[in-house]
Formats: C-alpha cells, structure tokens, sequence
C-alpha cells in the first residue's frame, strides 16, 4: 500500500526530470555551440594566416615579375579569404559577435575577414591577371628602355584596382578593436598595415602608368634639367645645386648630356616671375637670379621653373620639366646597381658615395674646386649610365628610387599643366600642400657658405592644442645641433662670413612653414625673442625665419608660437632631405 509521502515524492521526482532533461539538452546545445564556434574561429583565424601570407607572396612574386607566381598566389589568397569569411559570417559567428563585450573580437574578426576577402577578389585577382603588363620585367626591358605600351594597357586596370585598394584601406581603418584578446588585435593592425603597403604599390603604380609614357617621349621627344643637390649646404628642397645635366628621353630611353658645374649657369638678366607672394618673400636673395639661392624654398615646382628659366635664357632651348636627386638617393641605388669604377680605378659604392661626395672629395681638391667639381661630375654620370642601362636587378633599382622618391631625395616637376597636376599631389613632387590642414614644415637653408650641413643633426617637435574652436595654439621647436671636429677641415668646408665667429660654427637660416591661414605669433631661439630675418606668405602658408650660429659640439632651439586654424585631417610634417636622419615628434590632435 502506498503512503501519500510516497506519492507525493514520485511525483515530485516525475517533475524533476523533465526540467533535469531540458538542462541536460541545453548544456549539450551549449556545448555544441561552442564547439561550432570554435571550429568556425579556427576556420577563420587558419584561413585569414592563409590568405595573408598568399598576398604577400602574390605581391613579392609581382614585383620580381614572376608572373605564373603572382597568379597563383592570388587565387590561394581569394580561395582562402572566401572561406575565412564564410567561417565569419556563420551563425554562431554572428549569434556570439552580437553579444555586448564578450562578441566584441568576434566582431573585429568578422570585419577583419570582409576587408580581406575585398583584398583578395577586388584587388589581388585583377592585379595579378594584368601583371603580364606590369610586371618590372615586362615594363624595363633591355638597355633600360621602359616599355611604354605596357603601362598604358595596364592604366585602366592599375586604376580600378588601386582604387579598390585605397576604399579597403579605409575600412580596414574603421575596424574597431576589440574590447580584449590582443591577438585578434594585432590582427588587425597588420590589416591596415598590408593594405596601406598595397594601397601605396597601387597608387604609386597607377601614378607611373599616367605620367611615364608621356614624359619619357612616348609622344615625341623630352628634355629635363637634372640637379644634383648638394646636402652638405642645405637648401629647401635639400641642398645647393652642385651640378647638372640635362636628360633627352624619347620612346621610353633615357640619356643624360651636358653635364656641367654650377658655376656653367649663368646668372639670369631676365629673371622668372613667380608672382608677387613669392617676389615678397624671396626678392631679397636673389632666387630668380642667382644659381645658389635657386632652390630656396621648399617648393619644387619653384626650383623645377627658376633652373629652366635659367636654361632657356642661356641656350634658347626650351625644357620640359626638370628633376632633382642627391648623393643619398645615389647610395640607395647603388646598393641596387652595385658599384661604379672611375677611370682611375676608384670604386665608389652605396658605402662610400656620400661620404666622398659630401665630405672627403673637399679635403682631397683642397682650394682646387674645378677638378673637384670633375670627379664629382665624373661620379654622377657613371651612376646615371648605370642606372638607365638596365644591368641592375630591377625590382632592387625600383625600390631604391622608391625609396629616394619617398624621402624627397628624387623630386620631379613638368612643366605640361596635366603632368604636373598629377606629380604635385605625389611625395616626388615634392610641393606644398595647397589644402587645409595642420601643417609644420622646418626648412634650414645654409648662410655660412660653408659645407657644415653635413655634420647637421635635427630634432623637430608639433604641438597643439585640442579641436576645440575655430583656431587652436600650437607650438613647433627645431634643435639644431652641429656636431662637427673642425679639427683638419678647409677653409671652404668650415669657414664663416661672421667676423670672431668660431671656426666650423653653423650659420643657418631657419624657417617654419605653418598649416594655411595660421599667424605666427613669436620665434624665439633659445628662449629670447628673435628678430624674423625673413617672413612672408607662400601658396598660403605663414613662413617666418631666424637666424642662428652654433658652434661646434652645441646645439641651438628655434621655437614658434603659432595660432592655427582648427581644420580637419592627420597632422602633416615633412623632412627636408639633408644629411641626417632627423627626430621627428608629433602631437597634434587630429579634428
């Protein structure tokens, strides 16, 4: 017989069970779940290592015109980068990324996968389809002919792709990080960063195809003025003209003659105008006139106008454009090139070249400036007819001028309005900025006559305030410091114009260029008020100069109190191309 405790038990275990098992299913589904998920994220993470590596591969296989390789590579790279994003976008992907907090990495992977899978479709596949025409192999052909052709079939693809490029780019930058795990932190990182890399190749690529064939003859003849600044005495875009050459290109082949010294350009009678902005601020050192002040300002395009004006004036001939290099952009291409023999049997290498051609060639000539002038002559064309006869490995020769022009040690200006529209927009043509934004530019330009800008060292810093309002006040400082032994240097490389000014002491003139519409309110060096030896206005930017002497072993500190306009973008700050590897601090919040 059964008792009502016993029935009332049975019953209550008859209820338990059901809810038992409705926890039993629930942990398994968890569990399931879970595991879904984790075999989904192990998908994406293996998949997305995958297509990375493929991309770089395609990208390096591109660039060593491995053709077949390139190919390959990106069809591993789409393959992969659609099963990563597959494995992104499953359900339990998108049930656990939906999640507050905990969702948040799985967000960041997802998104991740989006831009990789654009990267590799969009970008990878039809780069790599067309790299037949743009390959290096297939653009420099034998004798250093450039293949015109080739870029002008690959322009509509270069611009498709490099602009798909950029758009990814952005989007990579969007991708928040996430709350916690650095792993898929870094992830995206190395994201942004490839697709910056590939973004820039693109661009840079695109960039060539549109202004190659036009300026190396493919529509006739061109001729350019060649300089080759010397950084030992600094100047805007680098250093003094020490020398030039002018450059015949026609149907993709380039040759370099009359290569002359300096001292063969004569001074100009009828000097270019460059308008009355740049007439108020440059007039007074004879920038128009005189060969050694020519190249003054930081503005290419000015240089590029002033040497070709001057050209014209002395032989008739009317130029297209000019360029400009340095024995910095010559040591990274002969490390490309390999070295050159002189015909005393002088080896002169990447090693050696900047050393000899900004320092020693000086103690060598002594007082004797024509034969120095010579052998640094004889340097430049031996360099050049290397570099245009194609024996160099072509993708180390491209990255060693890619690498100068990113520096501003190659600048470049045409004087066909189309062409220079294009450049000036570019790190190789070397011009300032003509939109808005937060902007801070020291420029240090020699006034000892002396070659001291060799032993230069820099450090420059951008401070500003926050966005608030429509001006905010930031603050630039330059630290000079001349770190020359004057001990056994000749009077040309070490002497002053300034009487009881020690021997080897730096003589410069410092300017700032500020963001467009800011007002410079103070300069002070080393903490006193300075007298502004030179100010003015150029293509909307405030320049204001001081004048300092270090001498050897010290250090000087030019410092600008600006008030700018709050206007909007990453706060730009180019390195002039001197001697030195400068410091460079920046903290400038972006509005």
């Amino acid at each position: 017989m059964t008792t009502g405790t016993e029935t009332r038990s049975s019953s209550r275990g008859r209820k338990k069970r059901p809810i038992l098992w409705t926890v039993v299913i629930v942990l398994v589904l968890l569990v399931a779940f879970v595991a879904w998920l984790a075999y989904e994220a192990v998908t994406a993470k293996s998949n997305l290592e995958t297509t990375r590596d493929a991309a770089n591969k395609a990208k390096d296989s591109l660039l060593d015109g491995d053709v077949a390789g390139a190919q390959a590579a990106a069809a591993e790279a789409s393959d992969s980068a659609k099963k990563a994003q597959d494995a992104a976008s499953s359900i339990p992907f998108s049930v656990a990324g939906a999640i507050p907090y905990l969702g948040s990495p799985l967000a960041t992977v997802s998104d991740i996968a989006d831009v990789v899978h654009g990267l590799a479709v969009d970008v990878l596949e039809p780069a790599s389809a067309a790299s037949a025409s743009i390959s290096p192999n297939s653009v420099i052909e034998g004798g250093g002919r450039v293949n015109l052709q080739a870029l002008t079939d690959a322009e509509p693809v270069l611009a498709e792709t490099s602009a798909a490029a950029e758009d990814l780019y952005v989007q990579a930058q969007a991708i928040e990080d996430p709350v916690f795990l650095g792993v898929v932190q870094d992830a995206r990182v190395q994201l942004e960063n490839q697709t910056h890399d590939l973004a820039g190749l693109l661009t840079n690529t695109y960039t060539a195809s549109r202004l190659v064939p036009s300026m190396m003859g493919a529509d006739g003849p061109r001729s350019y003025f060649m300089a080759f600044q010397t950084n030992a005495e600094a100047r805007g875009t680098g250093g003094l003209l020490g020398g030039f050459g002018i450059i015949r290109a026609d149907n993709g082949t380039a040759r370099v003659d009359t290569l002359g010294a300096n001292n063969e350009l004569e001074f100009a009678e009828q000097p270019i105008d460059l308008g009355p902005e740049y007439n108020a601020l440059w007039a007074p050192r004879n920038t128009t006139v005189d060969f050694r002040n020519s190249n003054a300002s930081p503005n290419f395009p000015y240089a590029g106008q002033i040497w070709s004006s001057m050209w014209t004036e002395q032989t008739g001939e009317q130029l297209n454009g000019a360029i400009a290099t340095d024995p910095i952009a010559l040591s990274y291409i002969l490390d490309a090139t390999g070295p050159i023999t002189l015909a005393d049997g002088e080896v002169i290498s990447g090693d050696n070249v900047v050393e000899v051609t900004l320092s020693t060639a000086y103690a060598r000539f002594g007082d004797d400036q024509i034969a120095r002038k010579a052998y640094l002559q004889e340097i430049a064309a031996a360099v050049v007819a290397k570099m245009t006869t194609g024996v160099a490995p072509t993708r180390q020769l491209l990255d060693a001028v890619g690498r100068a022009g990113s520096e501003g040690r190659i600048s470049v200006w045409s004087a066909d309005p189309a062409e220079q529209e294009i450049l000036a927009a570019t790190k190789i043509g070397h011009a300032l900025p003509t939109e808005p934004v937060p902007y801070a530019n020291v420029i240090v330009n020699n006034a000892g006559g002396n070659k001291l800008d060799y032993y230069l060292a820099r450090d420059i810093t951008y401070t500003a305030e926050s966005c608030n309002g429509p001006t905010r006040k930031s603050t630039v400082t330059a630290t000079l410091t001349n770190t020359v032994d004057p001990n056994g240097l000749t009077q040309y490389v070490a002497s002053t114009f300034q009487p009881g000014v020690p021997y080897g002491t730096n003589e410069s003139i410092v300017y700032l260029y500020a963001t467009q519409g800011a007002k410079i309110l103070s300069t002070k060096v080393d903490g006193l008020s300075a007298f502004a030896v030179q100010g003015g206005v150029e293509l909307g930017h405030p320049v204001q100069a001081a004048y300092v002497t270090i001498p050897p072993g010290e250090s000087s500190t030019v410092t600008w109190e600006v008030e700018e306009p709050t206007v909007p973008g990453e706060a730009l700050v180019p390195t002039q191309p001197l001697v030195d590897d400068p410091t460079i601090t920046v903290d400038v919040p972006t509005c």
